[in-house]
């Protein structure tokens, strides 16, 4: 990994991000340069690394204009263990909610899953000679008792071989024994009525089930074709060594772990106004420890949150960041605003990312035959009427041009097999005709996500 990042500086992070988002140079920017630092802090002597905190950052802009997107890309771009959550999901301990400890477990599966899938492909090439062997022991009836095998078996054994890889077995039943889990009876009684998901509770409910649960063999005729994905898949598991993904999943949590905190506004406008709701200034306690660092409980061991970078997002339609608990404030140091989505904005999502809607809807519709074409007037006409309803209405940024997409294209999706094998043009004055009654309307709560 130290390797790739050697070649990821904040212009290259930056660059690559611009391939998937539109413009928020300002936050590009600053993720960017987030990530290099990471990289930074792992040339340090380990003492002063282990002093180096990452800094947080705070992104303040309404929905759809790329937070989320931002932080997702970044974390896929060097592979780094990603979680998303809103903050309005957490509640303080004791009412109905999630601990925000479960935060960190979910991010530990998150990279327990990616890791465990890097060993998966990394052992396929064995796993699929294991299977080719175990499939041969099953055509040919070899038992673990089975005496040693002649020359004459060997030979045998051979050409089951050649004609297997060639196909000639695939139609062919084998008996194999299928692991399951037992289904657990009366689980009701180990249940704790209220009790948060991922908290101390649920570990006790995991450790009861394991016990009580159990696995089951099972015998099954299956074709060889059938049979070969679950052998292999059952050979996969035995050469990946769970020690060893959960020791580098431990490692990949803590050292380059991403969690995006959604709607963090919420909890502001909340201890702010009041409505009769519970309080959320006790999120914004409970999060403080695991921002600036905390060792959390989990069933593979302590998970310390101290390099884990924390992205908060947020409208702040009806707050402001200064209404956040001072405290939550400095553990979140980097903010950056994103600015509302304009005309051109839109027009270049509309055509310029790698999975641009145009492209989307061009693929889509190549699949019944239709040759989709959009002038270049049709878009720069959808690209103002998605800005200007968003300015009418709810601003939800990009996801607006979701909703006039399909608008604009129902009737083609409706009847593509009519227009199979033929061009379909999206002019200027289509887009003015299908869409004219959402410019004009101001009650547009049909089409609004």
């Amino acid at each position: 990994m130290t390797g790739e990042w050697e070649t990821l500086t904040p212009a290259r992070i930056a660059a690559a991000l611009d391939q998937f988002i539109i413009g928020q140079s300002e936050a590009k920017k600053a993720v960017a340069v987030a990530l290099r630092s990471r990289m930074r802090r792992r040339k340090l002597p380990a003492e002063m690394a282990e002093e180096i905190i990452p800094k947080n950052i705070l992104m303040i802009g309404p929905t759809g204009v790329g937070k989320t997107e931002i932080a997702r890309r970044l974390a896929k771009l060097v592979s780094a263990p990603f979680l998303k959550v809103e903050a309005t999901k957490y509640t303080e301990v004791g009412y109905v909610g999630r601990d925000v400890e479960s935060m960190v477990r979910d991010l530990f599966n998150v990279a327990l899953q990616m890791v465990k899938s890097e060993m998966a492909e990394a052992n396929r090439g064995a796993a699929e000679i294991r299977t080719e062997e175990r499939i041969l022991d099953l055509l040919l009836n070899v038992r673990p008792d089975s005496p040693p095998p002649t020359e004459a078996d060997k030979e045998a054994r051979e050409r089951f071989r050649r004609k297997l890889r060639n196909g000639d077995y695939e139609q062919t039943p084998i008996r194999i024994r299928i692991t399951e889990n037992k289904p657990l009876e009366m689980t009701g009684m180990f249940a704790v009525p209220g009790m948060p998901d991922g908290d101390d509770g649920s570990r006790i409910s995991d450790i009861i089930g394991d016990i009580f649960a159990g696995k089951r063999k099972t015998e099954q005729k299956l074709p060889v074709c059938e049979a070969r994905e679950i052998l292999l898949k059952e050979e996969t598991e035995k050469l990946v060594e769970n020690g060893n993904a959960v020791k580098a999943a431990k490692e990949r949590t803590e050292q380059s772990g991403i969690i995006f905190i959604d709607e963090i506004d919420k909890l502001a406008t909340t201890a702010r106004h009041g409505s009769g709701e519970v309080s959320r200034e006790g999120v914004q306690r409970d999060l403080l420890p695991i921002i600036e660092g905390s060792k959390i409980n989990t069933k593979y061991g302590l998970i310390d949150t101290s390099h884990i970078l924390f992205i908060a997002a947020g409208a702040f339609h009806m707050s402001k960041p200064s209404d956040l608990m001072p405290e939550l404030q400095g553990r979140l140091p980097v903010r950056v605003e994103l600015k509302s989505l304009t005309p051109e904005d839109f027009y270049r999502i509309l055509t310029e990312p790698q999975n641009a809607l145009v492209r989307q809807y061009t693929a889509l519709m190549e699949t019944e035959g239709v040759a989709l074409h959009f002038e270049e007037a049709a878009l720069r006409r959808l690209s103002q009427i998605a800005a200007q309803v968003n300015r009418n209405t709810e601003d939800i940024g990009a996801r607006r041009l979701y909703t006039i997409m399909e608008r604009l294209l129902e009737d083609l999706s409706f009847e593509a097999e009519t227009y199979s094998g033929r061009a379909y043009t999206v002019t200027e004055a289509l887009v003015d005709e299908k869409l004219s009654a959402l410019c004009e309307s101001q009650d547009l709560s049909a089409y609004i996500l």
